[in-house]
């Protein structure tokens, strides 16, 4: 995989002609070469369902008099630039016009993407009905006819469908379409023969060539279904509805698969589809630096206009960041991760339960992300496959109820030296464990016995530490809770209190909820033998609210699991840091990342002022003997000491990113 990639869109309606007509060789050479590119996804076919290419499998665009494809991947290969091929495989619209009867189907028989078939914009086809020949055909004569570096299918996954073919099948195998387990276990069946039939459409002509099925969203958890691909591409454009929070989530569970993976953003001011629209030179600055400090290739979604011509503007854009990518290629290739803390997926634990893009609003997996990112932790987020013992935390967040399965792994953790952090409902046996039917206790010592669900909410946490930045007092937890009673052993860290009563028609109290009675109502926070427990879904709640005394809670919940991190910096709180281990290379890199995102318009952020940052304290706990410090690419030495087995250096400017390599 190369790692400055751009991925050419160019659905081009019929009703537009003069299709490619002002490509040029030279031109389109001009601009790989002005944006730092070395490789370049070109396409087959689009959503329109049009080849841009001479075609018995399809039919070409009715406005293109010349084989584009061709063009493109002969120009790009001219000059070393990689040329995968793309073919959009769930969307057709011209397929849609002939064969309605092949579209997705809700229960009332309803389209996706488009609320009806007479509104405007795609409507998703079935891979259980013939159009999966047709597909399958279509990338067969892509691959051999075209020296193509990979192929890139769009728009696929488990999807729910009634059409008439999934209503058939089901009967068929003596089933009931209203059955749900039926129906979900025909939609795995559909999605596995569709990925057998197009990867076998690929391999079977040049085995090995590497194929991406994209669905907009690595689904933790769902190992099976990321190894229907050869590599992986995290779909994730901040200002597109992803936010900046969703790439290192997807990135920190991508990096424990084994595979490559590419971090795919755009130049787009909103997302696909923009024509005109260009976010800020800084934006992709950060977030390609953000993709190589999380282990990542990068790749950046363009357009083509419909008659060819590259974009000169877009390719200054770009080339202002692969310029550094460039650089910096070699401090990241053939690099791991180090981690000390495991986030444990809630979406892993329910697969079945997705998530738009996997950041939904109150999601605990994106506000364990995000108070982990703050507070300067190394993590990574697992599934339940995952191998714990490279790690000395880890992490169960609000809704993790223990299973055998579960319990099983957390018990190996815990023997071979681990700790745990468990919030709301996680580390609690399943839900009617109990011996009268009732919600099981917990799992594991965290110093508390478990009474029963909160009545309360909102309720209020008294924290029997001091909460940084801010006085003694008692906070509003807005998030389901716990209620709890210390166990034998166990510390208190904090008191639960609860309101005079929660609101509704026959009693309320001001404008939002009833304050404190400020009496202890048990324990909000303990310690036993194996970990601490906090008593409310803090991670969802951190992901709605962002308060300060929920990160500066699990901050110091961490720092007294994990007295002893691999890695302390004096980076503020919007900055991010990674550590990855390039071994073959005798070396460390640290990488340091400041920027910070604002929101404009309507929930767009954006990027544009970098800010420099000086005097950054970075401390790296290691047993080997440093032989040098300094800033890559530069090569800048720093002074550094190495003592007790930390070692530690100032960096006294960057903007953006920063990558201190420990050379040993």
């Amino acid at each position: 995989m190369r790692y400055r990639q751009v991925h050419l869109d160019f659905h081009t309606s019929e009703a537009i002609g003069r299709i490619g007509s002002r490509f040029d060789k030279e031109q389109f050479q001009s601009m790989l070469r002005k944006g730092h590119v070395d490789s370049i996804t070109v396409f087959s076919k689009c959503h329109h369902g049009w080849a841009y290419h001479p075609s018995e499998a399809n039919e070409t665009h009715p406005g293109l008099t010349f084989d584009l494809l061709g063009a493109m991947i002969d120009a790009a290969h001219e000059i070393g630039v990689n040329a995968p091929v793309y073919l959009s495989a769930g969307l057709d619209e011209k397929i849609t016009r002939r064969h309605p009867e092949w579209l997705i189907r809700g229960k009332n028989e309803a389209t996706t993407w488009a609320s009806d078939f007479m509104s405007p914009g795609y409507h998703r086809l079935c891979m259980n009905t013939p159009y999966l020949d047709i597909l399958a055909a279509q990338i067969e004569e892509v691959v051999q006819r075209y020296d193509a570096d990979g192929i890139f299918l769009d728009i696929v996954g488990v999807a729910p469908c009634y059409c008439q073919s999934c209503v058939a099948s089901i009967r068929a195998e003596g089933g009931d379409p209203r059955d749900d387990a039926a129906m979900l276990a025909l939609w795995e069946r559909t999605y596995a023969n569709y990925a057998s039939r197009t990867n076998a459409a690929v391999h079977k002509h040049k085995p090995g060539l590497p194929v991406f099925h994209n669905g907009g969203h690595i689904r933790r958890g769902r190992r099976d279904l990321a190894h229907y691909n050869t590599h992986l591409e995290l779909e994730s454009l901040p200002t597109g509805g992803w936010g900046y929070d969703h790439f290192p989530l997807s990135a920190r569970y991508a990096q424990t698969l084994g595979m490559h993976y590419l971090g795919m953003t755009g130049k787009f001011h909103t997302s696909w589809g923009e024509f005109g629209g260009y976010k800020h030179p800084n934006a992709l600055r950060y977030e390609t630096a953000l993709s190589l400090a999380n282990g990542a290739r990068c790749s950046i979604g363009d357009q083509l206009h419909p008659e060819g011509l590259m974009d000169e503007a877009t390719y200054a854009l770009i080339g202002a960041a692969y310029a550094e990518v460039e650089a910096k290629e070699p401090w990241c290739s053939d690099a791991k991760a180090a981690a000390d803390i495991a986030l444990l997926s809630i979406e892993a634990l329910q697969p079945d339960q997705d998530e738009h893009h996997g950041l939904a609003q109150g999601s605990s997996d994106a506000g364990a992300v995000r108070m982990l990112l703050e507070g300067k932790f190394l993590f990574d987020v697992v599934d339940l496959e995952a191998d714990l013992a490279a790690y000395r935390v880890l992490i169960l967040p609000d809704r993790a109820r223990v299973d055998a399965r579960l319990q099983a792994k957390v018990d190996r953790f815990l023997a071979a030296g681990g700790k745990l952090l468990a919030t709301g409902e996680s580390g609690l046996l399943a839900e009617g464990t109990g011996s009268d039917g009732s919600d099981g206790g917990f799992a594991w010592d965290l110093g508390a016995s478990y009474v029963g669900r909160s009545p309360y909410k909102p309720s209020y946490f008294r924290p029997a530490f001091s909460i940084a930045g801010l006085p003694a007092a008692s906070y509003v937890m807005y998030a389901d809770g716990q209620e709890v009673e210390l166990s034998g052993g166990g510390q208190e860290l904090g008191a639960r209190e609860n309101p005079y009563f929660n609101r509704d028609i026959f009693a309320f109290c001001s404008h939002q909820h009833t304050p404190s009675t400020g009496q202890a109502a048990g324990p909000g926070m303990t310690e036993g033998k194996d970990g601490i427990y906090i008593a409310w879904n803090v991670f969802a709640d951190y992901a709605s609210k962002g308060s300060l005394a929920l990160k500066e809670t699990v901050i110091y919940a961490l720092n007294r699991l994990l007295p002893e991190k691999t890695l302390t910096t004096s980076l503020p709180a919007q900055g991010v840091v990674t550590l990855q281990k390039q071994e073959s290379q005798d070396r460390w890199v640290q990488h340091l990342l400041y920027a910070a995102p604002v929101t404009r318009g309507e929930g767009i952020q954006i990027i544009e002022d970098l800010t420099p940052i000086y005097n950054t304290a970075v401390s790296v706990r290691t047993d080997r003997p440093v032989q040098a410090v300094y800033l890559a690419p530069s090569g800048e030495a720093l002074p550094f000491e190495q003592t007790d087995g930390v070692v530690s250096c100032t960096v006294p400017e960057f903007t953006c990113h920063a990558m201190v390599v420990l050379q040993f």
